[in-house]
């Protein structure tokens, strides 16, 4: 082992320009496991276009061996996208590092990400290995990984609990294996800023083949540390940040990319580094990823909260009038915040429209578009005015690729205080015959699930039933969505769909469940990833 190598304190920033750090984002994988939030494909593959559009370096497409769902998203992904490196992840096993290479052979640009656990705990209470056995292990998997594709990831799973001088021993051996990047995660959130630099620090002091791979870094939420870890690996070195849109991830979350970029970007004159991230497309990217997963941004959210840029107090109203930059230290176009959304109404045309869906980051199809522009229609006349969130639940009503299998034809519903709620709906089967049926609930809404589990013979529980205004004014759409459980345990599928009738979209947003329980039956698919090994890294 080496004892010293020269470091830099303080800012990086060197004659030679800002060095530049890789961005790898693993919203699609690691961001995926937050409970609630999976994707199908087809959202997949839509993110993952948004993703290589932003600019990340590499995009973790998924895991593999999880789920033949995830395998498939990892071979489209992997298929389609040119200019970004298509990851997927593998445990330390033949099985797994297979699989992968089969999602991930026909890439431009592959990287199988391997891990195996390294600190005591998960030695002695999860894996039951020696120390000599784990590093046996991992020289194994990164060779075999490294026949299929020169590049090559290892992660020491909970690298920062694990002991020093072995985690040195781990790394060096995986990069004398073939290991091009060495990720050290934080798997737990269990580090702070200080000891988790002074880690990166030592590794690359100690470890005598450090400068053969790129060393990465992979911080959770839990202390809410995350970025702040992060970023003070980067000024120690770390040449790769993985992380995710919006912070999401297992638990508390991942660092949140759009954090990350922009302190390095604010803070060029400190930090010394720069990405090759299109900031710009940072607030669409944002939205879409909440959009479609569900998981909604809280309006203080740094970088791309409701919140980030307004401004109340009166003290801070008039600073900001004299000059800007007494108030805020970002300009809200830097991360694609428009001053004012763009209103589209009845009288807007195709080309109007679908250039504000590319400016939201959207990819659509010609047949999408023509369905997407009679939808936006029939919108309009209901309202009078058509916002950036309305067009996004118009889009995600195209790329949610769930078969229609049932699909609501007519709907009325009765209720008040002296009133039986009831529910009268009219369904076409997947056969193509209208079926009738009514039923009464504790509401309207109520009755309605219990009328449309009548027609479908299909008996769910609802764990979670959420509104929210979609836009603001009298005539906003209504969006909601719901989470139903078919069996004890974690069998669960999410239904989301917006009118400007609230009861209308909670029917639409029902049977949209019901018709992804329908998919899933279809398929006969296992829906939890496999002992969630995902959370390795």
């Amino acid at each position: 082992m080496k004892e010293s190598k020269p470091q830099t304190n303080g800012s990086t920033k060197s004659a030679a320009g800002p060095r530049r750090v890789l961005i790898f984002d693993t919203t699609l994988r690691d961001g995926e496991q937050s409970p609630g939030a999976s994707m199908n494909i087809a959202e997949k593959l839509e993110t993952a276009r948004a993703l290589e559009a932003l600019g990340v370096d590499i995009l973790e497409a998924g895991f593999p061996i999880a789920s033949q769902g995830d395998f498939e998203a990892v071979r489209a992904i992997a298929t389609e996208l040119t200019d970004v490196t298509v990851c997927g992840l593998a445990r330390c096993n033949d099985r797994d590092i297979d699989r992968a290479w089969e999602a991930l052979k026909f890439a431009r640009k592959p990287r199988i990400h391997v891990f195996l656990a390294t600190s005591a705990i998960h030695r002695e209470h999860k894996l039951k290995m020696t120390r000599e056995q784990i590093v046996e292990r991992a020289v194994e998997s990164v060779r075999r990984a490294s026949g299929y594709c020169p590049d090559v990831e290892f992660s020491p799973e909970d690298a920062a609990r694990t002991e020093v001088d072995f985690l040195c021993e781990v790394v060096e051996a995986a990069i004398a294996a073939g290991a091009t990047t060495v990720n050290i995660p934080d798997t737990v959130g269990y580090a702070v800023p200080s000891q988790y630099a002074a880690l990166i620090r030592t590794l690359r002091e100690r470890v005598p083949n450090i400068d053969r791979a790129v060393v990465s870094v992979h911080c959770h939420n839990d202390l809410g540390l995350a970025v702040a870890n992060s970023l003070a690996a980067c000024e120690t070195g770390a040449g790769q940040v993985e992380c995710t849109i919006n912070g999401i991830g297992e638990r508390a979350g991942n660092a949140a990319l759009e954090e990350i970029v922009m302190a390095i970007k604010t803070r060029q004159d400190y930090y010394g580094l720069t990405t090759g991230i299109k900031t710009e497309r940072l607030y669409p990217m944002s939205r879409m990823i909440a959009s479609i997963t569900g998981l909604k941004v809280q309006r203080n959210k740094a970088i791309v909260g409701r919140n980030a840029f307004a401004h109340e107090a009166g003290i801070h109203q008039d600073g900001m009038l004299k000059e800007r930059s007494t108030y805020e230290i970002m300009r809200p176009e830097e991360v694609g915040v428009p001053k004012t959304d763009l209103v589209l109404g009845k009288h807007s045309g195709r080309h109007a429209l679908w250039e504000r869906v590319e400016a939201l980051g959207y990819h659509l199809a010609e047949t999408q578009r023509e369905e997407l522009f009679e939808d936006f229609k029939t919108l309009a006349d209901k309202k009078k005015e058509v916002y950036d969130e309305d067009l996004i639940v118009l889009i995600e009503k195209h790329i949610q690729n769930v078969p229609a299998h049932w699909v609501l034809v007519s709907l009325h519903t009765t209720s008040g205080p002296s009133v039986v709620p009831t529910a009268t709906i009219e369904i076409r089967r997947p056969d193509g015959r209208i079926v009738r049926d009514a039923a009464i609930g504790d509401g309207p809404v109520d009755a309605i699930f219990k009328a449309v589990e009548r027609v479908t013979g299909i008996a769910a529980n609802l764990r979670e039933f959420a509104v929210r205004s979609v836009t603001a004014g009298k005539d906003a759409q209504g969006e909601v969505s719901l989470e139903l459980e078919v069996e004890q345990g974690d069998t669960t599928f999410r239904g989301r769909a917006a009118s400007t009738d609230i009861i209308e979209a909670s029917a639409l947003a029902y049977l949209n469940a019901v018709n992804a329980i329908m998919s899933r039956r279809e398929l006969k698919e296992p829906r939890e990833i496999i002992g969630r090994p995902g959370a390795g890294a």
